[in-house]
């Protein structure tokens, strides 16, 4: 099929709407998801290529050898074209410079959501994909980051393996989505894509080189076979992907971070995010308590309080703080960091229970916890907030400007919710390359 989008309208796209610029420096082991040999070259060559430059791991995971490219050329050996493609996907990689281990599943090529593929899933659309799942699991599994097709891309091949993925994947572990084929059928500016989680990735001109002369490799689809008529990849739509910036959408986790992962994080005494000693978290603090609009506080809520590091800070303004956590580890730790004040009362409890935020207070501290809550349990604890504070109340949000694996959302976005809520009213912004913190006050 042609392309019923303009060459360069997503790169140009990409540099206006894509806000969040993908660092591949901070991949230590990236796995690419393939359903085909040439989707990882089309849609993420550049990503492959920069995490190898900056010292990552990079495999690659094939769910199809790609047999059943041109299905209308009846006269093709499929098996002998399998080959073909899987030599031509070495000769990309080489192309890059990304010496990656190729994990291949050896499914059938266009019959990936179709639940014949699985051969014992249920009856079903699903029935290929369950298969999927149960393949990709073990090989995502320690992954600092995994991309795939994007789970819209308009072929069912891509769509599959785009699903199958965020089922797949750990928790702890960055996904993201490429287009393949959206390039070419889908206008960027159709509002089923998803720039609110566009991360771009510019490519400079060695990097261009390298991808051009990979895609080349995979001769097969880019020339006429014998007894077809036409390429797969016409140079029309090769045009689409030769331009100087790729695009990636995040796919956090829908349910958001389980509380086994911070007992995990927090155990034998870790301090993960290094809150006692970074120049981050001190500073953090540091202008929070600056930010409070009132020297004192008669009750203050602090659920999430992790290590106690900011517990131990905010002692200090208030009569009686009430500091709460999921986790057995940070409970202890809390406990220890407030050496038994009597005005702090340190308890196990979930960030939406009454015990963590209740009824009467005048403050309450959101400290990087919201970002790990799915949309519906952040309405929850919002709900909460309103009916704990008092009128005139105070409730202090802040949170790191990056998104975190585990994080459905950013804390950009769960900001823009409360300061669009009209039970508060905003007192504080402060807004700089680290952090984001509001101060609103109920009204």
């Amino acid at each position: 099929m042609e392309p019923r989008v303009p060459a360069g309208a997503w790169d140009d796209a990409v540099a206006v709407r894509a806000a969040r610029e993908l660092d591949p420096a901070g991949i230590g082991r990236l796995v690419a998801v393939s359903a085909h040999p040439d989707d990882e070259t089309l849609g993420a060559a550049g990503l492959l290529r920069r995490v190898t430059a900056a010292g990552g791991r990079v495999e690659l995971v094939l769910a199809t050898d790609g047999e059943a490219a041109l299905p209308e050329v009846g006269s093709m050996d499929r098996a002998a074209l399998a080959r073909t493609r899987i030599g031509e996907l070495h000769a990309a990689l080489a192309e890059l410079g990304v010496d990656a281990e190729v994990h291949r599943l050896g499914l059938p090529d266009s019959r990936l959501s179709d639940p014949a593929s699985s051969g014992s899933g249920p009856s079903g659309s699903d029935g290929g994909e369950q298969a999927l799942v149960a393949a990709l699991t073990p090989l995502l599994a320690g992954a600092d980051a995994w991309v795939s097709p994007w789970r819209a891309d308009p072929h069912p091949d891509h769509a599959a393996i785009g699903r199958a993925c965020i089922a797949a994947a750990p928790v702890t572990a960055h996904g993201f989505g490429f287009p393949v084929w959206a390039r070419t059928r889908i206008s960027p500016d159709d509002p089923a894509v998803p720039w609110d989680r566009a991360f771009g990735l510019a490519l400079g001109p060695d990097d261009r080189t390298a991808k051009r002369c990979a895609i080349a490799a995979h001769a097969s689809q880019t020339s006429v076979p014998a007894g077809g008529d036409r390429p797969v990849l016409s140079a029309a739509t090769l045009d689409h992907f030769h331009g100087d910036r790729e695009v990636y959408f995040r796919e956090p986790p829908r349910d958001g971070a389980p509380t086994a992962v911070f007992a995990e994080l927090y155990s034998d005494g870790a301090d993960p995010w290094e809150v006692r000693t970074s120049w981050y978290e001190r500073r953090k603090r540091d202008v929070l308590l600056a930010s409070l609009p009132r020297t004192d506080y008669r009750v203050g809520a602090e659920p999430g309080c992790g290590l106690g590091a900011l517990t131990r800070d905010l002692v200090g303004r208030c009569g009686r703080l009430v500091a709460t956590d999921a986790t057995a580890a940070a409970i202890h730790a809390t406990t220890a960091a407030v050496e038994a004040d009597s005005k702090v009362e340190v308890a196990r409890a979930d960030i939406d229970d009454e015990r963590a935020l209740p009824e009467g207070i005048d403050l309450a501290v959101l400290s990087e916890v919201l970002y790990y809550l799915p949309e519906e349990r952040v309405d929850a604890v919002l709900e909460r907030v309103a009916r704990a504070l008092v009128p005139g109340g105070d409730l202090v949000l802040v949170h790191w400007r990056g998104w975190p694996a585990e994080a459905p959302t950013d804390g950009a976005a769960v900001h823009r919710r409360v300061l669009g809520d009209d039970r508060f009213d905003t007192l504080v912004e402060h807004v700089d390359e680290d952090f984001l913190l509001h101060v609103v006050r109920r009204r």
